[in-house]
């Protein structure tokens, strides 16, 4: 399994606060001064020789200009020190980088954009990427939103920072089936023109929170199209954040699909213990896995006669995540508005948490 997760150890970060930056270069502050901006940061600015100690300890990101490298040598080794030049690439700037200890070397104009990521990281506190995990149905009606509401529930239980993203147009809305369609905070739609960066902290704040989890849902409306752009831009927001991201996806595969599957650290293909729904399953297997390196299969039971969770899982030439049994009560129960695996018991929620546990300690568990 891919990803970066931890379980309860604290989750080693750079220092919070603001971005230092230390240069006398008047054009050359001007310019990171609109790159924080840009960032969505402020920043705390030293003409002079940096003290040992303060702000070049404390702050996040220390962007050291070229003109200034003689004077921030004494200041102390540190991580997160960025040599920044608007000259022309000379070996005396590789030097001056040497001197001070600089992580990077960064050359204006031509590396504003990657610039701009670093400081909005620093001053996100940004650490582990969340652990993501997309859910997808085998064919129509296999449960696929049940298990990730489910998974989502189950690991804000265990305290977890956990999101929830509904990636189906057509699904109805996961705000519904979570009883929280009444909810205040944005849905896909207000995110419908998103470019470039989100911050992080922003967009989670903006979510309605429901059963200490953090929802993305479709509203009520009829607009069901998001650009691909605008949801590299949401996805990648959320995965800053850290924790955990579940992303319930569409059986169709277009651009924006697309893009939700390239973030994507493990997928479950929910397949039904039934011939013609392993047929079905094939073409969602085809068309997911070239954008997807690691899918797993969860087979929804009881099985057919012939068939049970490990000759699924060889038919479609997965992997095995599990076998989910029928759950008892779950169709009466959500009519009266019960929310999949919010008691803690039944065939669902042990799922969940056995899912948990393996991964987590497979990568060492994630930051709550």
């Amino acid at each position: 399994m891919n990803g970066s997760i931890a379980s309860d150890r604290p989750e080693i970060t750079r220092p919070r606060g603001v971005p230092l930056v230390v240069t006398e270069d008047e054009a050359l502050l001007d310019d990171l001064l609109r790159l924080c901006a840009a960032a969505g940061a402020e920043a705390e600015v030293c003409s002079g020789t940096p003290e040992r100690g303060g702000g070049w300890e404390l702050a996040p990101l220390v962007l050291v200009g070229a003109d200034a490298a003689h004077r921030a040598r004494g200041a102390g080794r540190r991580q997160g020190v960025l040599l920044v030049s608007r000259g022309p690439d000379d070996p005396g700037v590789w030097r001056a980088a040497v001197s001070v200890g600089a992580d990077h070397v960064v050359m204006l104009p031509d590396a504003e954009a990657w610039l701009v990521d670093r400081i909005a990281d620093a001053a996100e506190g940004a650490g582990r990427q969340a652990l993501t995990v997309g859910v997808i149905g085998g064919r129509g009606g296999a449960g696929a939103s049940t298990l990730a509401c489910a998974l989502a529930v189950g690991a804000a239980r265990s305290g977890t920072r956990t999101m929830l993203i509904d990636a189906d147009p057509l699904g109805g809305g996961l705000d519904v089936l979570l009883g929280g369609e009444r909810t205040e905070g944005l849905r896909w739609p207000a995110f419908a023109r998103s470019r470039g960066r989100l911050a992080g902290g922003a967009l989670e704040e903006s979510l309605p929170e429901l059963r200490s989890l953090r929802v993305l849902s479709w509203d009520r409306g009829d607009s069901v199209h998001i650009p691909a752009e605008a949801a590299r831009a949401v996805l990648s927001a959320a995965r800053r954040r850290g924790g955990v991201v579940v992303v319930d996806l569409p059986r169709r595969v277009d651009e924006t699909a697309g893009e939700a599957l390239a973030q994507l650290d493990l997928g479950l293909l929910v397949v039904p213990g039934e011939l013609r729904a392993v047929a079905a399953a094939h073409r969602v297997v085809t068309a997911v896995t070239p954008l997807l390196r690691d899918l797993r299969a969860v087979v929804r039971g009881p099985c057919e006669a012939g068939l049970d969770e490990r000759e699924v899982s060889r038919l479609l030439g997965l992997p095995l995540a599990g076998e989910l049994p029928p759950e008892p009560g779950l169709a009466p129960g959500r009519a009266a508005g019960a929310v999949p695996g919010a008691s803690g018991r039944g065939p669902l929620a042990r799922f969940s948490s056995a899912f948990w546990d393996a991964a987590l300690a497979h990568d060492g568990g994630v930051a709550a």
